[in-house]
């Protein structure tokens, strides 16, 4: 095979041979996460001799069908979307994974981090430092909610949580919504909440 075919995605930046050749060599099942302005996606893979294999593969729009009708690429998105997938995960027999985020950059308390987060506090066991994790009051949304009642009253609201407003949503009630899809999600599963 022709060196410059076999490198092409990694000239376009899609791949990392090196980070995905020690992923492959720890040989279990990788948690892989990639975010987007939209929303977020989360696949549970093996890696076998004829390429990988999806054990589970859950998006943010997922989440709708839970109740959750807010912005599908926040934190507490991210947060819910790696719970229901660690939960189907584990429910397919995944005990542990390891995160692969690919190119993406990594940043503390990163809706990456959440996701991982979430599918740890599912039950999977999820390679991820604490200090990597944001607050709780940041994965549940509450950071939001407070925002939003801090600005109500200005001209900013309006703009700001405008896509929440036409469906209808109190932006400040953001983390009530997140408990409720959590405990739903909980509860199809049959996963203690922590």
């Amino acid at each position: 095979m022709n060196q410059y075919i076999m490198f092409r995605r990694r000239r376009e930046k899609k791949t990392d041979y090196r980070q995905r050749l020690a992923l492959l060599k720890s040989k279990k099942t990788r948690m892989i996460i990639r975010r987007s302005l939209k929303g977020v996606r989360i696949q549970f893979t093996n890696s076998g001799p004829s390429g990988d294999v999806v054990v589970v593969e859950r998006t943010s729009k997922n989440l709708s069908e839970l109740g959750w009708s807010c912005h599908s690429a926040n934190l507490p998105a991210s947060y819910l979307t790696g719970f229901l997938a660690g939960a189907e995960a584990l429910s397919k027999g995944v005990k542990d994974a390891i995160v692969d985020i690919g190119l993406q950059n990594s940043a503390r308390s990163s809706g990456l981090y959440c996701a991982a987060a979430g599918a740890r506090d599912a039950g999977v066991a999820v390679n991820i430092g604490e200090e990597a994790i944001p607050p709780k009051d940041r994965i549940s949304g509450k950071h939001i909610a407070d925002y939003a009642a801090k600005i109500k009253n200005s001209p900013a609201y309006q703009r700001q949580f405008s896509s929440y407003l036409k469906k209808g949503i109190n932006p400040e009630k953001i983390n009530e919504i997140f408990s409720h899809v959590k405990t739903e999600i909980a509860a199809k599963y049959g996963i203690k909440e922590r």
